[in-house]
């Protein structure tokens, strides 16, 4: 495996591509560029544009040219606000905490294949987006752990009817209608069940890496260590397991025959994404697009107002 070890995401001023430092300027950049944009991002990975100045009122026509055909975020896990179409707030976790390194819904039957990130105003300080290369964080893990993972890994959701912990199956498929989400799970090939206190239990097995189906390159792409209770820290995995089972948490993971994860394998699996990460600092106005394939993506913490919003496309 002999990959380059000083990737970044790629820059676009619109010095660069002599246009406006404008949104008009960005548009004007995109238009019509759909196929060399798409080659531009499965070769660079993922592209920043900044100094084009943004306003949230210019978003959506921007989107429309780097995600045609935005998608919902249904099944999603994350805490997020859904503020226009299909663009939502990025992770709505405490601003204190590191948010680990992920592919967007890799845990489903069906992922993002292109996220967007906007900056709409940027933390007093930290809060960057950190950005890691897949085939890189697969190749910095330890053979034991690649090999542990081999067979996939099987996630837990238990979403309550509109009260208990983490999200409620209503949020989570942007919907009231039991039958609907049946269906889509259904489709996905996921197992559930409806628990008498209004709980959707539902488990599915998911691959632990996957080839991209352009470049042919492997990446690591599971959310074990997001989903495992360890991953939460030390402290905070103790206090939920001894209040509940592991399987009664909002999530849980466990290799795809059902046996444990290992804490150690987890712990790895985190600090070795993040310590190769590369960190996007924001400016109001910026972008981010990735390919959720080859890249996965993260936080820093931050202190003072941030807000960054995400849209993604199929």
């Amino acid at each position: 495996m002999d990959r380059s070890r000083d990737w970044a995401p790629f820059e676009i001023r619109p010095g660069d591509v002599a246009a406006p430092d404008n949104a008009q300027g960005l548009l004007e950049y995109l238009h019509g560029r759909g196929d060399d944009l798409s080659g531009l991002l499965v070769g660079e990975r993922a592209l920043v544009f900044r100094g084009f100045r943004v306003t949230r009122s210019e978003l959506d026509d921007i989107l429309d040219l780097m995600l045609p055909g935005r998608l919902a975020y249904v099944h999603g896990n994350s805490p997020r606000t859904k503020v226009g179409n299909n663009v939502y707030t990025s992770t709505e976790y405490p601003p204190e905490f590191t948010i680990s390194m992920h592919n967007e819904m890799s845990y489903s039957h069906q992922w993002p294949s292109r996220l967007a990130f906007y900056c709409e105003t940027a933390a007093e300080t930290g809060g960057a987006t950190p950005v890691v290369d897949g085939a890189r964080w697969l190749e910095d893990l330890d053979e034991k752990v690649r090999s542990a993972f081999a067979g996939g890994v099987c996630y837990t959701q238990n979403l309550h009817g509109g009260v208990g912990l983490g999200k409620s199956w209503q949020a989570t498929f942007e919907t009231e209608d039991r039958g609907a989400v049946e269906e889509f799970l259904r489709d996905s090939g996921a197992r559930w069940e409806w628990r008498s206190d209004g709980t959707l239990r539902i488990r599915q097995v998911r691959q632990a890496t996957l080839k991209h189906p352009v470049t042919g390159a492997e990446v690591w792409f599971n959310q074990a260590d997001q989903w495992h209770p360890v991953g939460l820290g030390d402290e905070a995995a103790v206090a939920l397991t001894a209040i509940m089972p592991e399987e009664d948490l909002p999530q849980s993971v466990t290799y795809a025959d059902g046996s444990s994860i290992p804490a150690e394998h987890i712990l790895q699996i985190r600090d070795r994404g993040l310590a190769a990460a590369v960190d996007v600092p924001w400016q109001p106005g910026d972008l981010l697009l990735i390919d959720n394939v080859l890249v996965a993506h993260g936080r820093r913490p931050f202190t003072g107002p941030r807000r960054v919003l995400v849209a993604m496309s199929g």
